[in-house]
């Protein structure tokens, strides 16, 4: 059986400065990116500015956010699925407000980026993108 995708957008969030900014959601292990579930009829970029609020309390203003492409990986909260995300970079310096079902939220170079327990997706697609801004 192969694995089902989750159609997700996520957020390539860095503050100018060398730093990312790495989310991990309540009762789970991996830190990622702020984003989500794309549903039926919304498109990638409308998921990504509400999961932003709703997650981190991020408003983007139109056109804040550079689509850099699509990608997949092994989901690294659900077993047995893949996720194929649309990857948005986005510059601010405003702290996270965490919310909803995140429950930390950090700044961090790339290299400290490496030590923490990070999701598929951030680790083989995210870190090398942000190397390459």
């Amino acid at each position: 059986m192969s694995a089902r995708a989750i159609r997700i957008a996520a957020a390539l969030i860095e503050d100018g400065a060398g730093r990312l900014l790495l989310v991990r959601k309540a009762g789970t292990g991996w830190f990622m990116q702020a984003g989500g579930k794309i549903e039926d009829g919304e498109s990638a970029v409308s998921a990504l500015r509400c999961e932003l609020v709703e997650e981190i309390g991020l408003v983007l203003a139109e056109g804040e956010a550079r689509h850099l492409g699509r990608y997949a990986a092994p989901a690294a909260n659900e077993p047995g699925h893949i996720v194929d995300a649309d990857i948005f970079h986005v510059r601010t310096r405003q702290p996270p407000a965490i919310r909803s079902e995140i429950e930390a939220a950090v700044w961090v170079d790339p290299v400290t980026a490496l030590a923490l327990p990070l999701a598929p997706l951030t680790r083989d697609h995210i870190l090398p993108l942000f190397r390459a801004l």
